[in-house]
């Protein structure tokens, strides 16, 4: 299985040192003989890995703010927003539920994806009007076959809301907020609001906010909190928020998102259980993946600093068991090594399986580099219409 490695890691002579302080099974691991009962070790797992991630007190400030309504692709469409304490921008969402739909449905938190493009959050995955940004239009063919996904979903029957999180979109970094040190390089500010929506500006935006990315993580760490903390908390705020809805059954709520949203699916859907059925979607592997060989491939959003100790990648997912889970891998992904992503499936499968819940477990692998397409999705929103609908 170890074929795919390759000869040299990231560390250099140091990789070989690194990679053995990984215990097999970290001390929270349910796959050790320590742990019998998943009701029993499930707290204690939990409280340790959110001990790690340092979750803010982070409060929504004031009512939800309604913008526009309107009807689009047969779908009624909610254009929101709600202020939150932590600073930055309003946090902007996108809600939408078939046209006709009448009474509670059952819900889907979409999550939006990385994909090296804060400039842009939720409007990656959507699709509100005839008229998409160029480099929209370009990000869904690349990523999602041409499709907005959440769209797609909604109109299986159910309320769906894409918010833009901490660093993305509504809430990303504004360059005229930050020191001018950090901007030496850059003209950002010198451009006003009406030339932001130039391709030219986004792609220098984008370029700035990805060399920002090692600057916050590590403010974050001086604050006390973790990246993956704070977007933990701001997903959560937006959970709440969809549960309240009178549109919304909150004992049927899901969670979804490639990559990056992926990488959030993992941390809401395994840490908080109102999540009643995951999609986790390109973003699957182990510790020693992101150590050793595809470090440079991700964000900060990932690490949480001490949990490796404790729980395996996989398992802060697995913290979800026995509730249903599907994890989407594609096997030419330039993001993860074949054979870590194959680990962690195992580790997956045998959590389950020990908590006796192995039909709610799916691990699946596509042919194709990193994406979500087509084929994927019918499997990920048949999944939903299983244990969400059934």
């Amino acid at each position: 299985m170890a074929q795919d490695l390759p000869e040299k890691s990231l560390m250099g002579a140091y990789g070989n040192w690194a990679s053995e302080m990984i215990a097999d099974l970290g001390t929270m691991s349910f796959r050790n003989t320590t742990f019998a009962d998943v009701d029993n070790w499930k707290p204690k797992a939990t409280s340790k890995a959110l001990q790690f991630l340092a979750l803010p007190d982070i409060q929504q400030t004031s009512a939800i703010t309604v913008h526009k309504k309107y009807s689009y692709d047969g779908l009624s469409i909610e254009e929101i927003s709600w202020p939150l304490s932590n600073g930055g921008g309003a946090v902007e969402a996108i809600v939408m539920k078939p046209e006709q739909a009448k009474g509670t449905l059952p819900a889907i938190l979409a999550l939006h994806d990385h994909g090296g493009n804060k400039y842009f959050g939720k409007r990656k995955i959507v699709q509100c009007s005839e008229d998409r940004h160029p480099l929209i239009e370009q990000h869904q063919q690349v990523y999602y076959e041409g499709l907005a996904w959440a769209n797609e979903v909604a109109k299986r029957g159910y309320v769906v809301m894409v918010h833009d999180v901490f660093a993305f979109g509504s809430r990303r970094v504004f360059p005229e907020d930050v020191d001018e040190v950090l901007l030496r390089e850059h003209t950002l500010k010198d451009f006003s609001s009406e030339e932001w929506e130039r391709p030219d500006i986004i792609s220098e935006y984008n370029k700035w906010a990805s060399d920002h990315e090692h600057v916050l993580s590590k403010s974050l760490f001086c604050a006390g909190t973790t990246w993956p903390g704070v977007v933990l908390a701001e997903d959560q705020i937006a959970l709440n928020i969809l549960c309240e809805r009178k549109d919304v059954d909150a004992s049927r709520i899901g969670c979804a998102g490639l990559s990056g949203g992926g990488l959030r699916t993992v941390y809401l859907g395994g840490l908080d259980h109102r999540i009643s059925c995951a999609v986790s979607v390109g973003f699957m592997s182990t510790w020693k993946d992101f150590m050793l060989y595809k470090a440079y491939t991700h964000t900060w959003m990932l690490y949480a600093p001490l949990l490796p100790r404790f729980l395996e990648f996989p398992e802060i997912l697995g913290l979800r068991v026995p509730l249903p889970t599907m994890v989407q891998n594609n096997i030419d992904d330039q993001l993860f090594t074949l054979s870590e992503m194959k680990m962690a499936d195992s580790i997956l499968t045998e959590v389950y399986k020990k908590a006796k819940a192995p039909d709610k477990y799916s691990g699946k692998f596509y042919e194709g580099l990193h994406k979500f397409d087509a084929a994927m999705q019918v499997d990920a929103f048949d999944w939903f219409d299983r244990w969400l609908k059934g």
